[in-house]
Parts: structure tokens; sequence; C-alpha cells
């Protein structure tokens, strides 16, 4: 069973349930998702779901800290029930040491040695673990580590 239909049973069973919070959450997605889908022109792989709701969730925490900077306490618990459902659908992601050792890896592969390289080993990582990984934390970890 692929991810889409995960997605697409899970929205069934919140429909049954009549829980409506995770069912709007899910709606949400799946719309990104045939938005992706339109843009792609081609059926979703199972990394490109991911992909899209990598995105969702980023957006998501990027507004959890604004509100939190306004003190919106409701919206903020609400946008934390969002990140914890779309969450669920996301592949276990690495631990840091885990992200170190690959990073190492992508380093001594390509022989990089300056800041230059970063681009080179940015591209790399973001093919072996960017489903896996926060890419954000992986940059600023290669830049530690390159300067």
């Amino acid at each position: 069973m692929n991810l889409m239909d995960i997605i697409t049973a899970d929205l069934k069973t919140f429909m049954k349930d009549n829980d409506k919070f995770s069912l709007g959450v899910l709606r949400m997605l799946k719309s990104a998702l045939q938005m992706e889908q339109i843009n792609l022109k081609h059926e979703l792989s199972d990394d490109e779901i991911i992909s899209v709701i990598k995105k969702q969730v980023k957006v998501r925490k990027d507004s959890k800290l604004e509100y939190e900077k306004y003190d919106r306490t409701a919206l903020v618990a609400d946008l934390e029930k969002e990140i914890s459902i779309l969450s669920k659908y996301l592949p276990e992601e690495l631990s840091e040491e885990e992200i170190l050792k690959e990073i190492h890896k992508a380093i001594d592969e390509l022989e990089a040695t300056t800041i230059k390289d970063m681009g080179r080993v940015m591209k790399l990582l973001t093919e072996k673990i960017g489903n896996v990984a926060d890419l954000s934390f992986v940059s600023m970890k290669v830049k530690e580590i390159l300067k």
C-alpha cells in the first residue's frame, strides 16, 4: 500500500469517526498533493508525497513561530496538532549522529575541502538523506565542517 492509499484510507476513517479537525488537515494535504500532481503531470511517488508533506509541516512550523511571538496560544496549539497529524506520514528522521556520519561520508566521497564545495555536498546529501533529515540542520552542519 503506497502513501497516497494510506492517506485516503485515513481520510475515510476520520469522516466515519466525525473527527472534523483531522479531516480538515488531511483535506488540506490532499489538496496540496493534487496541486503537485497537476504541476508535475504524473502520479506522485512516495518520495514526492513525502516532499509535499514536509513542505506542509514546514509552513506550519513557520506559522507557529510567528504566532508564538504574538502569544496566540490557541492557534499555536492547533498548529501543533496539525504538525503531529502530518508527521505520522513522514519516515523516521535520522539522529544527529547518523546525519553527521552521512555528512562526513559525502565530504570524503566528493573530497570537499572548502565552503565552495558546499553546493555539491548538499546536492549529494539531498539525494541520499533528503527525506529522512531536516535539510536546514544538515546545511548548518556542513557549513560548520567546511569552514
